[in-house]
């Protein structure tokens, strides 16, 4: 089997955002799986749009996510291959020129819309002769440029996702390749590049499939075999509808709300999949999962909370080694796995440092645990502080004072940490260490 080419295209006119960091994830995990390549191109045809700042926002994105190319290219570099190739189909007559305004195609659409037909372009620019361009031309009109359909045979393709699919080009428009003055659109220049780069998948959303259509005469057009397509269903919101702020968010609100890149991915690779969404410890459960006949076609719902959920689940399975340089420097692995299955991000292990190496504020304690606390100093004194002082310390209370549950654990747990919840003092008693424990325990008893 030839390998595997999948592309990423987005337009530097703006910062990815969930919707096509989605898709730029499944084409590199398909890339990946079937030992591929995987290319970033960068569709700046709109130049007065794209900068160079988005383009590089987009490509360390992408390095952020773990999805790093193994090309780029960028579209305004290749403009010559784009003529040469219009040219081509221009002298095969597969493109033609045509002069309506905006304006005239708008009341075109709306004298069919008014008899209820459907607003196809009606090709009137095909019945003009030679006089006519030549009119067109010494008024100083530039025409635009259509691609002309076949319209002998249905468009038929089977999706890897949406199974058959079919599309009659009498019903649809002969699309415009290019503007009057000279820009390209975004249906040929791609086509080209698929061919040009050798693609092989072209994996986007579901709003793309007409397109998928049309460019399948354009690849045939050109001489060349259409890659496979498959086409996912859009995100949506957990209440419908994917809403202006979800579908905005990029990778920069994520990274200010904690989220790991591993957790985005790996509740991207498998929303709207029959695969569950698990906490995954890198990315390789994920290459080998991804499975386009897997995807389902109702709609991928994202949800926020869901998001945040895996996160913390992930981080709950990272291990020191690969969070060491984002922790503070005198933090210890031994503090790391002690506060990692309560953290929701890792940058809320830094509080723990300051309570088993710094002061706390004195909490407010319960005047009637004062006593259970005095007597809790006595049994730290008294316990040894080898191997399990928690339990050691705990045990000797339990028996002295016959409290359990909650008024055994509860007092001593915010005298010692300042918080009424937080890791398993089993472990975190010990980086507290017993001179800075009794000390917080007179503290407490005292206040």
């Amino acid at each position: 089997m030839a390998s595997v080419v999948t592309r990423f295209a987005p337009s530097p006119t703006g910062r990815l955002h969930v919707g096509n960091i989605r898709t730029a994830l499944h084409n590199w995990l398909w890339a990946r799986k079937r030992g591929g390549h995987f290319q970033l191109r960068l569709d700046d045809t709109d130049l007065a749009r794209s900068t160079q700042d988005y383009a590089d926002a987009i490509q360390a994105d992408l390095d952020w996510l773990g999805l790093t190319p193994d090309s780029w290219c960028r579209q305004s570099d290749r403009f010559a291959l784009y003529e040469a190739r219009f040219q081509e189909l221009r002298a095969s007559g597969r493109v033609y020129p045509a002069y309506e305004s905006a304006e005239e195609l708008d009341l075109k659409r709306k004298i069919l819309a008014g008899r209820g037909l459907p607003p196809i372009y009606d090709r009137a620019a095909l019945r003009l002769n030679e006089e006519d361009h030549a009119r067109f031309e010494a008024e100083g009109i530039k025409p635009h440029w259509r691609f002309k359909l076949d319209h002998e045979a249905m468009i038929e393709w089977d999706d890897l996702i949406r199974g058959h699919q079919h599309l009659d080009p009498k019903l649809q428009s002969d699309p415009v390749i290019r503007r009057a003055d000279g820009s390209w659109l975004y249906m040929l220049p791609s086509v080209i590049d698929d061919i040009d780069m050798g693609v092989t998948h072209i994996v986007r959303g579901e709003d793309h499939v007409t397109n998928a259509g049309l460019q399948l005469q354009m690849f045939q057009a050109l001489g060349a075999p259409a890659p496979a397509f498959a086409h996912e269903a859009l995100l949506v919101g957990s209440e419908g509808k994917l809403s202006k702020r979800l579908g905005s968010l990029g990778c920069d609100a994520f990274r200010e709300d904690g989220i790991e890149p591993l957790a985005l991915n790996a509740l991207l690779a498998r929303i709207g999949t029959s695969d569950p969404v698990e906490p995954v410890a890198d990315m390789t459960p994920l290459i080998e999962g991804i499975d386009f006949a897997r995807f389902g076609r109702a709609p991928a719902r994202f949800d926020l909370d869901e998001l945040r959920t895996l996160n913390s689940r992930i981080i709950h399975l990272m291990p020191f080694e690969a969070v060491r340089e984002r922790l503070p420097d005198t933090m210890s692995e031994a503090l790391w796995l002690a506060v990692r299955p309560n953290l929701e991000r890792i940058s809320d292990a830094a509080a723990w440092l300051q309570v088993t190496e710094h002061d706390i504020d004195p909490p407010a304690i319960d005047p009637a645990d004062r006593d259970y606390l005095l007597a809790a100093v006595a049994a730290a004194r008294a316990i040894a502080w080898r191997d399990d002082p928690w339990h050691a310390l705990t045990g000797a209370l339990k028996e002295q004072t016959g409290r359990k549950g909650r008024p055994l654990f509860l007092p001593l747990r915010v005298a010692l940490t300042g918080q009424e919840h937080g890791p398993d003092m089993k472990a975190l008693l010990p980086l507290i260490g017993r001179e800075r424990a009794i000390e917080r325990l007179e503290a407490a008893a005292q206040a």
